[in-house]
């Protein structure tokens, strides 16, 4: 069937999934809603980087089913799927060339004005105008010229640009410094408008006001609700809570 996305809802039911030994995914249902975000956290290991893999079909269930907008996903061109997708790394992917290039990947037709713009909502426009030639300047291979932080805001750029109904973001903002990660997470509320969000989550402050926070443990959902509703369930979310504000969280 032709994969029209309305809503952008996704559903896993009962999903179940191994690359081999043990379960990387045992019997999970999970339904992330059109328009809202929904955060998942854990340990590693516990799944989470799984459901991404599965939702942009590189791998399929062994068990279960997984649809978007009702649509099962093993009857959808992979292709077709992707394009509705976009997905922001825990470190920006950059590769050789430049910066033009580096931010239309996501849609090569994009005209300057449209990249301009893109830019500027991504907190990169002053950084980009910096540069020796603007958007003509060689980032470097793997774009060695840019900070982290420069490079994520390329990678959230490139995301605006793209303009799909659905985004995976990978907890971008985990591998910056503090000033950086102000500017990264304010350019990731404007991708976030009105679009699906699922985001795997590794600080806790980054997915505080999630519309949902999901909790994964060994390949299953072990607690679900609002950070505020976690808290005060006292279960492993309000222990990973602890452990990283400490007393905020009470």
């Amino acid at each position: 069937p032709d994969l029209k996305v309305d809503s952008g809802q996704i559903e896993l039911k009962d999903v179940k999934f191994s690359y081999g030994e043990g379960a990387a995914l045992n019997g999970l249902t999970l339904t992330a809603e059109g328009g809202k975000t929904t955060a998942l956290v854990g340990a590693s290991g516990a799944g989470k980087s799984t459901v991404f893999a599965l939702i942009e079909r590189f791998y399929d269930p062994q068990e279960g089913t997984i649809r978007l907008d009702g649509i099962a996903l093993p009857s959808a061109d992979p292709a077709e799927i992707r394009e509705r997708m976009a997905f922001v790394p825990q470190m920006g992917t950059l590769f050789s060339g430049n910066a033009r290039d580096n931010l239309r990947y996501g849609r090569w037709d994009a005209s300057d004005a449209e990249i301009w713009d893109a830019a500027r909502l991504a907190n990169a426009a002053d950084f980009i105008e910096a540069l020796p030639h603007g958007l003509d300047t060689d980032l470097g291979e793997d774009g060695t010229r840019l900070s982290g932080g420069q490079q994520q805001r390329i990678a959230i750029a490139r995301a605006i640009l793209r303009d799909s109904p659905i985004l995976l973001l990978d907890e971008a903002t985990s591998a910056l410094d503090a000033q950086s990660e102000r500017l990264v997470q304010e350019a990731l509320e404007h991708l976030m408008e009105d679009r699906t969000t699922l985001v795997i989550a590794h600080r806790l402050a980054t997915v505080r006001a999630a519309d949902r926070i999901v909790v994964m443990e060994d390949g299953r959902i072990v607690e679900q609700g609002t950070h505020q509703q976690l808290t005060a369930n006292g279960g492993l979310y309000a222990h990973l809570a602890s452990l990283q504000f400490g007393l905020e969280s009470a």
